[in-house]
């Protein structure tokens, strides 16, 4: 292997054949050699033995006098591609250029092994490619109209004595910069150029050869990005010794500037405003310049959002190229002249407020009779607001009861007043809140208590769902104009302001309601007053002085304060001796009347005194207490407990505060 290994000097495989005037580029590198990484290069050249030294990279010196003046020109010249590479750049080569090229390396080896030179043989041939365009010397001017199909004309021959392929590409200019559309290459294949694989694959840009050496580039649904300078480009490609494919030559031609005259869809009228129930008229116009046949499909659109697409928005007529309209009630679509279309909508309603935009469609006859469209546009949108009418109405808050005291009924009547332009399609509706009452500056937030919806469903809040489940809360309507709120029974907890706000809803042509107006009424303040419950009892012996044996007398005198309409209960108890052993805790409870004057014996165990025990009312605020054929056992203090009852919610009564009166003594030792 070490008797192998040597420096390799390498050209491309000749013969190489070029084309006189073009530019000549021949490689040559070195491999496997010792020494520095960057070397050096000699070129030289021979027509039939002698070689004559062209240039060096390491020797200025080095050039024959017969290359001097074109090496000093720049005509011929050494481009280093890397530390082990070179090129030989010969511009405008001559037949006389013709011949062999050898390559050497000047050594730098420790010891000499391989090659250290290549040659190749070069061919020059005539120049026999042609690239022309229309008959005109300068490219011509031409102008379709969007959508329409355009084709240019390319022609492209060769008289090489060589058997050499072209290579032939259409090219755009945009800005500064030439863009492939379209090549047939030099191997027969078609090759669409970077962003024009899609139009090239659906049949919208073709190149097509014809006679006489002729490239016709064929562009069907011109857009505005087609128009710009075209080129025909050319290329001559020969196969070389190694069967690779070598270009030899490039030449091109400019052929048309193309305008593309723009075709668009704009709607007549810019944001509208409308008032209900009457009627939208829109126009869309088509903007084209063309003067032949065709037809215009249209299609409108609404959509409740500036940014949805069309996929979002809602279809409301359509009209196809043979003027067939699509079928509306409140909507029609008509064709005004040649290029306008009116869209108008009757009875507009509040939800018709949205965006409003246009689609058409060019579509022009073939040859076989059929239509083909050619251009489609969508406009930008139109902004529609329809304002609604408002009925004119005021609403009034009165409170029919006004309580005084808890548990005491309110009612609250919310009235509507001098209404106009409520007829026909206008309903209203009720809500009304709660806000409490506070001593400081903070701002309470309303509490609803109940609402209607459209169809006149109550939804309750959550301050009064349940009492009104439990009937305490009452919601009616008394009239057409008034709305009712009452409270069977208040509370403290509803103490506060109240207020009503009337809803007008109006009709649509889906049948749907809409509301149009709230109204707020002002506010009605609930108070009263509260002051904490007194209960005063007095408990009064009738007869001073008695015997065992005689009828025991008490009156139990009662008075109270800030309590509405009371009514009493009333117990008496007794206060033994602990030598009584009956009730250990001292305290019997001996006969009873509740606040509806029902008697009941309570812990009166001597059962031959059943009817021993009497307690009457004697009037609202006086109850009296016998108790007859009084006992030495019946020694004891007396007094009376008296409970002050208000009416509460539903016909109940309500414990509002107890009172104990003074004690009254039976003492058989003192009073004999």
């Amino acid at each position: 292997l070490a008797f192998c290994r040597g420096r390799v000097v390498r050209v491309p495989t000749g013969p190489l054949i070029r084309v006189a005037g073009t530019e000549v580029v021949i490689l040559c590198s070195v491999s496997d050699y010792d020494g520095p990484s960057e070397q050096n290069f000699d070129w030289e050249f021979s027509r039939d033995t002698d070689f004559m030294r062209i240039v060096s990279t390491w020797d200025s010196t080095f050039t024959s006098e017969e290359y001097q003046k074109r090496v000093g020109r720049g005509d011929i010249k050494l481009r280093r591609s890397s530390n082990d590479a070179v090129e030989l750049v010969i511009r405008n080569i001559q037949p006389t250029d013709q011949g062999r090229y050898k390559c050497s390396t000047p050594s730098t080896d420790a010891t000499v092994q391989g090659n250290y030179d290549a040659e190749v043989q070069v061919k020059v041939i005539s120049d026999g490619l042609s690239v022309s365009g229309s008959k005109a010397r300068s490219p011509v001017s031409l102008r379709v109209s969007e959508g329409d199909s355009f084709k240019l004309r390319c022609s492209a021959i060769t008289t090489s004595p060589e058997h050499t392929h072209l290579h032939v590409t259409w090219q755009m200019k945009s800005g500064s910069i030439w863009h492939d559309i379209l090549s047939l290459t030099h191997e027969g294949k078609f090759q669409p150029g970077p962003g024009y694989e899609e139009r090239y694959h659906n049949g919208d840009i073709r190149l097509d050869t014809g006679v006489n050496d002729t490239y016709w580039l064929s562009v069907s649904q011109a857009s505005m990005v087609d128009g710009g300078a075209y080129r025909c480009l050319v290329s001559e490609w020969v196969r070389g010794a190694d069967s690779s494919w070598q270009k030899i030559q490039e030449k091109s031609v400019e052929i048309a500037s193309m305008a593309i005259q723009q075709t668009d869809v704009v709607i007549s009228t810019s944001n509208v405003s409308v008032t209900e129930r009457d009627s939208l008229d829109l126009t869309c116009n088509i903007t084209t310049d063309r003067s032949g046949v065709f037809q215009a499909e249209v299609m409108w659109y609404f959509s409740a959002s500036r940014d949805d697409t069309l996929s979002d928005a809602q279809m409301l007529l359509s009209m196809d190229h043979d003027s067939v309209v699509s079928d509306s009630t409140f909507i029609s679509l008509s064709h005004i002249d040649r290029n306008s279309y009116r869209l108008l909508v009757r009875d507009v309603a509040v939800e018709d407020s949205g965006y409003y935009f246009c689609q058409a469609a060019v579509w022009v006859p073939l040859h076989n009779g059929s239509w083909h469209k050619v251009v489609e546009k969508i406009s930008a949108p139109v902004s529609v607001s329809v304002t609604a009418l408002e009925p004119d109405y005021e609403v009034f808050l009165n409170a029919s009861k006004t309580p005084k005291f808890s548990d005491d009924p309110m009612e609250l009547d919310c009235r509507i007043t001098n209404a106009q332009d409520t007829k026909g399609n206008i309903r209203f509706t009720v809500s009304w809140y709660y806000r409490q009452h506070l001593h400081s500056d903070d701002v309470v937030t309303e509490e609803l208590v109940a609402t209607m919806d459209a169809d006149w469903t109550l939804l309750l809040g959550d301050r009064s769902r349940e009492r009104t489940q439990n009937g305490e809360i009452i919601f009616s309507k008394k009239a057409v104009d008034t709305y009712s709120l009452r409270i069977q029974w208040t509370s403290e907890d509803d103490r506060g302001d109240y207020f009503c706000i009337i809803s007008a809803w109006s009709r649509h042509r889906n049948s749907s309601w809409l509301k149009s107006k709230d109204v707020t009424s002002a506010s009605v303040s609930i108070f009263w007053a509260t002051q904490d419950y007194t209960l005063t009892v007095e408990a009064v012996k009738l007869k001073p002085f008695f015997v065992a044996g005689h009828t025991f007398e008490m009156a139990c005198k009662v008075s109270s304060k800030n309590i509405k309409t009371p009514r009493y209960s009333v117990l008496i108890t007794a206060e033994k001796p602990l030598t009584d052993q009956s009730n250990l805790n001292g305290t019997t409870r001996i006969i009873s009347l509740n606040q509806d004057s029902v008697v009941r014996l309570e812990d009166w165990a001597d059962q031959t005194r059943v009817d021993g025990v009497v307690l009457e009312k004697v009037q609202e605020n006086e109850f009296r207490y016998r108790m007859y054929q009084t006992q030495i056992s019946d020694a004891g203090l007396y007094r009376c407990v008296v409970t002050a009852w208000s009416p509460g919610g539903g016909g109940m009564w309500r414990e509002a505060v107890n009172g104990l009166s003074n004690p009254i003594q039976i003492d058989f030792q003192t009073s004999g």
